[in-house]
C-alpha cells in the first residue's frame, strides 16, 4: 500500500514495510503460523484446526491501566474515577500525555509490517460504529476480524472509520511516572478524537472491551439501552437476555441447542428490539468438554483463536490446564454456533431477563424472581465473583460488586444505564430473575459449585414458563420470592439454608453477605434516584 495513502498518513504513519488490509481468514492463517515468527507473534495449529496463541504475562484485562483524556466536549458526560471512592476506573489523562503516548505508539508502528482491519460494532445500521484496527500483529487482526461485525465487499470500498485503535502491544511507556500513569502498560481513549491507543500489553480482550465501553457511551446518550448481556431467541420468537460478568455464565447459558443465539457478551436495546453489538463469541476455555458445552467445543476450529489454551508442538489441547491462566479462552466468529439468528444479530424486546451471579459465599438461592424495584437494586449492585485470571492479579474466586454487572466498562455513571433498563422493563413488561451459579452448600473452600446442568435446567423452567406454576415463598434478609419447585431439581437446594450443615453457620454468613450489600450502596449515596431504592434491598 502506498505509505501516502489517507488510511496511513492521516493517522501520522510515514514509513512501512508492507501493509496488508483486510485479509481474509486463509490470509491471515498463513501470516500468524508463519515459521519465522516468534514468542507472542506467532501461532500453533491445534489438533482442532484453531490456531493457538499466547499473551504473555497479560491473560486479562488490565484495568488500572485504563485512561480517558480529560476535554470539554465529553468531560461533563463521564464518570470519573475519584480518589477513595470504590467506582469507576476512568482514570482522567491529561492532553499532553495523550500525544505522548500516541507519539510512542506511532514510533512502535511506524516502519513495520502492518495490519490494518475494519469492521462494525453494532448490528443496527442507525447507531453502529464502523471501527479500524492497525496493528503490527497478524493473530491481533484474526482476534478483531472474530469479534467485529465483518463489513460486506460493497461496504469496505466506502468504508469509513468512526473509531481508530492503534494496537502498540510491543512498545510501553517507560517514562510512566513521569505521566503520573499506573505502569508501562496504557489503555486510553480520547473521545473528542475517536481513538484508542494500546501499549504493553498483547491481550486481546483489550480490543474488543476498549470498543464496549465507547458504546457504553455513545448509545446511552441517545437513549439507547447498550448492556453486558448475552441475547437469544425462541422458536416462537421469544427473547432471553442473561447479564452477568465474566465467568457467570452467560456465553454457557445462552449457548443453547434449542434457542438461536443472538449474541453471548454485548447487546443494544432500542424501539426496535434488542440488537448484537459484536460478529462473534469469546467464550472461557478452561474444563471445556464437548458433553458439557458442545456449542462452543464445536465452535472451536479452523478460524477460531484459542488464547492461552495449553496446546503443545503437536497441536493437542489439554482444556483442563491451568497452567497459564483460568481465563483462558477462544474467539470465533458468529457463525460457527449452529443454531443463530440470521441473517442480523437482533430480536424483538426481551420478556425474561435472568441476572446471573457467582456467589462464592453460598447463601444467595439458585433463583429467585425480582420485582422492578429488586431489579433495579441487583443491577447497581452487579454482585458476584471474579473468577480466577479474569482480571490481572486474580488468582482465585472472589466476591465483588460490579455495577450494571459492568463497572469496569461504564463510561457514564451506573445509574444512566439502569434508568434506561428500568425503562425498557416497564414498556415491554419484562421480569427478572436472579440465577447462582456459584456455590451452595457452603462457601468457597466447603460448598460445591452449582452444576451447570442445574443451572440450564433453571433457565428452561424459566423460558418455557413452568417455573410460574410453583408456590413462591419469600427468601429473608433480601425478601424476594424463591420457587419451592422447579423441574429437574432438587427441591431441597432451592431454600439454600436446607443443604447447609451448620444452620448458624448459614445465617451469619447470609447476614454478612445482606451487610456487604447494604455496604456497597452508599457508593451510591449521592444520588437520588439510587438512593430511592434502599428499601428493595436486603433488611438486617
Amino acid at each position: 500500500m502506498d505509505m501516502n495513502h489517507p488510511i496511513l498518513k492521516n493517522l501520522g504513519i510515514t514509513a512501512g514495510k508492507n501493509i496488508y488490509q483486510n485479509l481474509s481468514y486463509e490470509e491471515l492463517f498463513q501470516h500468524e503460523t508463519s515459521a519465522s515468527l516468534s514468542k507472542e507473534e506467532k501461532g500453533i495449529v491445534s489438533q482442532l484446526g484453531a490456531v493457538a496463541i499466547d499473551t504473555g504475562v497479560f491473560t486479562g484485562r488490565s484495568p488500572k491501566d485504563k485512561y480517558i483524556v480529560k476535554e470539554p466536549s465529553s468531560e461533563q458526560h463521564v464518570w470519573w474515577a475519584m480518589p477513595g471512592r470504590l467506582g469507576s476506573d476512568n482514570k482522567p489523562m491529561t492532553e499532553a500525555t495523550w500525544d505522548h503516548l500516541k507519539t510512542i505508539t506511532l514510533q512502535q508502528l511506524n516502519g513495520k509490517d502492518l495490519y490494518v482491519m475494519d469492521g462494525f460494532c453494532g448490528a443496527n445500521p442507525a447507531t453502529r460504529l464502523a471501527v479500524r484496527l492497525v496493528t503490527e500483529v497478524a493473530w491481533q487482526a484474526h482476534f478483531f476480524k472474530n469479534m467485529f461485525i465483518r463489513p460486506t465487499e460493497e461496504e469496505l470500498k466506502i468504508f469509513t472509520p468512526d473509531w481508530t485503535i492503534l494496537n502498540a502491544c510491543k512498545t510501553s511507556c517507560r517514562d510512566f511516572a513521569k505521566y503520573q500513569l499506573n505502569s508501562e502498560v496504557f489503555v486510553a481513549f480520547h473521545l473528542k478524537e475517536r481513538m484508542t491507543v494500546i501499549g504493553g500489553t498483547w491481550y486481546g480482550g483489550e480490543i474488543k472491551k476498549g470498543i464496549f465501553s465507547i458504546m457504553n457511551y455513545f448509545l446511552p446518550l441517545k437513549g439507547i439501552g447498550s448492556f453486558h448481556c448475552s441475547a437469544n431467541r425462541g422458536a416462537k420468537g421469544d427473547m432471553a437476555l442473561f447479564f452477568g460478568l465474566s465467568g457467570t455464565g452467560k456465553t454457557s447459558l445462552s449457548s443453547d441447542s434449542k434457542r438461536s443465539l443472538i449474541g453471548d457478551d454485548e447487546h443494544g436495546w432500542n424501539d426496535e428490539g434488542v440488537f448484537n453489538l459484536e460478529g462473534g463469541c469469546y467464550a472461557k476455555c478452561i474444563n471445556l468438554t464437548q458433553e458439557r458445552e458442545p456449542e462452543i467445543y464445536d465452535a472451536i476450529r479452523r478460524d477460531a483463536l484459542l488464547e492461552n489454551v495449553e496446546v503443545d508442538s503437536s497441536g493437542k489441547i489439554d482444556f483442563a490446564s491451568s497452567r497459564k491462566t483460568e481465563n483462558s479462552r477462544v474467539s470465533y466468529p458468529m457463525y460457527h454456533i449452529h443454531n443463530i439468528v440470521k441473517p442480523i444479530s437482533k430480536g424483538t424486546h426481551p420478556k425474561n431477563i435472568i441476572f446471573l451471579t457467582c456467589d462464592a459465599f453460598g447463601v444467595l438461592p439458585p433463583v429467585a424472581k425480582l420485582n422492578k424495584e429488586q431489579a433495579m437494586y441487583h443491577y447497581l449492585s452487579g454482585y458476584t465473583a471474579k473468577v480466577a485470571g479474569t482480571e490481572l492479579g486474580v488468582k482465585e474466586p472472589k466476591a465483588t460488586f460490579s455495577a450494571c454487572f459492568s463497572q469496569p466498562f461504564l463510561l457514564l455513571n451506573p445509574t444512566r444505564y439502569a434508568e434506561i433498563l428500568g425503562r425498557k422493563m416497564d414498556e415491554h413488561t419484562a421480569q427478572v430473575y436472579l440465577i447462582n451459579t456459584g456455590w451452595i452448600g457452603g462457601s468457597l473452600g466447603v460448598g460445591k459449585r452449582i452444576p451447570l446442568a442445574d443451572n440450564r435446567a433453571t433457565v428452561d423452567a424459566i423460558l418455557d414458563g413452568s417455573m410460574e406454576q410453583s408456590p413462591w415463598e419469600t427468601f429473608p434478609i433480601f425478601n424476594f420470592i424463591i420457587p419451592k419447585f422447579v423441574r429437574g431439581l432438587d427441591p431441597k437446594i432451592l431454600n439454600p439454608r436446607q443443604f447447609w450443615q451448620d444452620k448458624n453457620a448459614y445465617d451469619q454468613t447470609l447476614k454478612k453477605v445482606a451487610g456487604m450489600f447494604i455496604e456497597n450502596f452508599k457508593n451510591f449515596n449521592d444520588i437520588p434516584d439510587a438512593q430511592k431504592l434502599i428499601q428493595a434491598g436486603p433488611k438486617l
